[in-house]
């Protein structure tokens, strides 16, 4: 009775773990937005066809590139993904999300948001994050 009991234990606790870390993939296999808590994170909601969200797609490719390993940079299109809008509350797009380490909102900023910007916000958060090493300054 009690190796029953205690393999039916066993049995449950494995099926929590493995819901929980199912969690933290995307269903293409990809770490999901909320499972990068390791770094900082600026979330981008916005759409492909929206004008200051196609103004804002250098900007965030150029963040992704040259602050690797400093903070995270995820984009998400509400026009295709309309639950990610509400999950988030957008209100208008794009919208910016800042949020710590610790997975926890610090700021939101609404409309496009210059690259300068970006950076002094992560600074007036506390964020100090080191120059890039090879930024091409044209």
């Amino acid at each position: 009775m009690k190796f029953t009991s205690l393999f039916c234990s066993l049995l449950v606790t494995c099926a929590c773990l493995s819901f929980v870390a199912a969690g933290l993939h995307a269903a293409d296999g990809s770490p999901s937005p909320e499972a990068k808590a390791a770094l900082p994170r600026l979330v981008d909601l916005g759409a492909g066809k929206c004008i200051p969200c196609k103004m804002m797609k250098p900007i965030l490719d150029e963040l992704t590139k040259e602050y690797a390993g400093q903070f995270d940079v995820v984009f998400i299109d509400v026009w295709e993904k309309r639950e990610e809008g509400e999950k988030y509350g957008i209100q208008m797009i794009p919208t910016q999300i800042f949020y710590g380490a610790d997975g926890k909102e610090l700021a939101r900023h609404e409309g496009f948001f210059a690259k300068k910007d970006i950076l002094a916000k992560w600074k007036s958060l506390g964020v100090e994050l080191k120059e890039p090493a090879n930024t091409d300054k044209r």
